[in-house]
């Protein structure tokens, strides 16, 4: 199964360095996709794979998640991969259930650990 167009990547700051080693290890799969990125996240992908077609947004906690989310609703985001922090407590934890929310209601792919995103773009 091929990866899709679009794929929003998101990562928690304890998962922004997990995210980035995820997307070095799969770039020539993430090669043939559009990536949105929130803020950090996609400038921590982008420096690990300079070829990537990355599209930062804000920030998650500045509207970032939000911006995802608008994507998903509107049929721009075929993806989503977060790599969630739940150790750590999140100031903007309503965003983010409601950013999970529309992936679910929309019926997109929703990966929020490694091992999912790993079966994912691995097509299984």
């Amino acid at each position: 199964m091929p990866l899709p167009k679009t794929i929003a990547l998101i990562a928690h700051d304890e998962k922004k360095d997990e995210m980035a080693e995820f997307a070095r290890r799969n770039e020539a799969a993430l090669m043939a996709c559009r990536i949105f990125a929130t803020g950090t996240t996609g400038g921590r992908v982008q420096a690990a794979c300079p070829e990537l077609d990355v599209t930062p947004l804000k920030s998650g906690p500045l509207g970032g998640d939000q911006q995802i989310g608008a994507l998903i609703a509107t049929g721009e985001v075929d993806m989503l991969i977060f790599f969630v922090d739940p150790l750590t407590a999140m100031p903007h934890d309503v965003d983010v259930k409601a950013l999970m929310r529309l992936a679910i209601v929309y019926d997109i792919p929703m990966a929020l650990n490694l091992a999912t995103a790993e079966l994912l773009v691995a097509g299984g």
